[in-house]
């Protein structure tokens, strides 16, 4: 089906449709007005503006901004945010592998802002691919707790398991199942759940052609039944005085304010957050939406793309979380089961529970050879120990049990045992630093280092951290004159 088009400015055209829509919505929310749609409408064909995200597993804000090559200033409604210039190419960067930063759309910051994230906590992301608003998240956590992302779609998941890797996250699980297993799984089990629904894309018409050519109503409609459909499972996994955020990046009534107050007259037992829009947020020029807990971007208010945000409370009850608990609980003894016959552990008989001891010695010999003594009790406390076959995972604390599930990343792949040795993976490198290990090289040439060429070796010998002004690359193995570069052949990056 067709429709009339309109004017955007820069020759942009809109549906007529989604023009009237909008004449209608600025005629009567707040924060916003009819005299304003002319602006509104040509702010979408304008130039967009370009933000990264500052990793705090990796750097402190001083470090980081005294550190990145380039031009910054802060966003002013995410703490780690900041804008920067389109020359700048800082997915080209070196700084880009080690995780420094993830880029991410400025307006795309708000949601994970609002969640609330703090260390130690359960939190889910329903919606998660491909990862900008999960590394938000880990990265307020600190590596305390656990962070649940989920992506139904498996090659997208595979993208969100990569960024996490990318970050240095090690506290999280990465699942593509429905929405609808997760909530049977991990009822009443989560402090903070953010649902980032798919979208009609009205909000991201300027930053991606695809979403204005594939709009209509219809779309707007079908987009709407499915948030529904999100939101509802989702309200079971929130424990109670838990958070639940739901965000859009469209402008679409249909899809904001009308999914939460149809959710609302459905669950008693959550409210709006009324203090969700503080002052800082309405100086930087975010909207009051149309309901009591939510905000709005507006592109031509600030420089960003379209957002929508509700922040809501689930009701406390303490009897409630109680049984949660006891149901997770059940669920982690029955997989603690299944991960013992994984691991060649209780029910494999002794030949197998003899093997797996002479793996695990392997790894303890690599630990006190490479890591230093503080980093090596720090990770005998930090989870489980899992041998999957001849890999080994660091389970951390708090994970339930996930069999029967569809998982991606099931904790933090810490390398296999290989013929008398233990292999180190790129992921656990991710997470280091160098006070972590007991010897580093920082790379003179990280491109050639990323390209898969091996380094000049000054002294070292065996496993060596190469960093990149002081942050993870990845791992080489040092004899002789030379390191041999262990960086994933997949990962290499051949042109710079």
């Amino acid at each position: 089906m067709s429709y009339e088009k309109e004017s955007a400015g820069k020759g942009k055209e809109l549906p007529a449709a989604f023009v009237e829509e909008m004449r209608e919505l600025f005629g009567k929310l707040p924060g916003v007005s009819v005299s304003e749609l002319p602006a509104f409408l040509e702010s979408l064909g304008k130039e967009r503006s370009y933000g990264l995200r500052r990793n705090p597993l990796k750097y402190t804000k001083e470090e980081f901004e005294e550190a990145i090559p380039f031009s910054i200033r802060s966003v002013p409604w995410a703490e780690e945010g900041y804008f920067y210039e389109k020359e700048a190419r800082p997915g080209k960067s070196p700084y880009h592998e080690a995780g420094a930063y993830y880029m991410q759309e400025p307006s795309a910051m708000i949601a994970a802002e609002l969640l609330g994230a703090k260390p130690g906590e359960r939190i889910a992301d329903l919606c998660a691919a491909p990862g900008g608003k999960s590394t938000q998240i880990a990265g307020k956590m600190r590596g305390e707790g656990l962070l649940v992302c989920n992506e139904y779609v498996p090659a997208r998941a595979e993208v969100l398991s990569r960024n996490m890797e990318r970050m240095g996250v090690s506290n999280c699980v990465v699942l593509t199942e429905s929405v609808d297993r997760m909530a049977e799984r991990f009822s009443l089990f989560f402090d903070r759940v953010l649902v980032d629904a798919p979208c009609s894309g009205e909000g991201m018409f300027r930053k991606e052609e695809q979403a204005l050519l594939q709009w209509s109503p219809e779309n707007v409609s079908m987009c709407a039944k499915r948030q529904k459909e999100i939101l509802e499972p989702a309200a079971g996994m929130v424990k109670p005085g838990g958070v639940l955020v739901y965000s859009t990046c469209t402008f679409s009534e249909a899809e904001d304010e009308a999914v939460i107050r149809d959710f609302l007259e459905r669950h008693n037992e959550f409210y709006p957050d009324e203090s969700v829009l503080s002052e800082e947020l309405s100086e930087a020029g975010i909207c009051p939406g149309g309901l009591a807990g939510t905000v709005r971007m507006w592109p031509h208010k600030l420089p960003g793309e379209g957002h929508f945000v509700a922040r809501l409370h689930k009701r406390g009850g303490a009897e409630a979380a109680g049984a949660g608990e006891e149901r997770i609980d059940k669920a982690c003894r029955k997989d603690g089961k299944n991960r013992a016959g994984k691991s060649g552990g209780k029910n494999k008989g002794s030949h197998q529970r003899d093997g797996e001891q002479e793996k695990q010695k392997y790894f303890q010999e690599f630990c006190r050879q490479y890591f230093s003594d503080e980093y090596g009790g720090w990770l005998e406390g930090a989870g489980e120990f899992v041998w999957r076959g001849e890999r080994l995972y660091l389970m951390a604390d708090g994970i339930p049990g996930l069999m029967g599930l569809r998982v991606e990343r099931s904790g933090l792949y810490l390398g296999e045992a290989k013929k008398g040795r233990f292999e180190p993976s790129h992921t656990w490198a991710m997470t280091l630093k160098k006070e972590d290990v007991r010897q580093w090289m920082d790379t003179e040439d990280a491109a050639a280092y990323l390209r898969g060429e091996t380094q000049e070796n000054k002294g070292l010998r065996g496993w060596t951290l190469i960093l990149f002004r002081g942050l993870p690359l990845g791992w080489g193995k040092a004899g002789g004159n030379m390191v041999k570069n262990h960086y994933p052949r997949g990962l290499r990056i051949h042109e710079r």
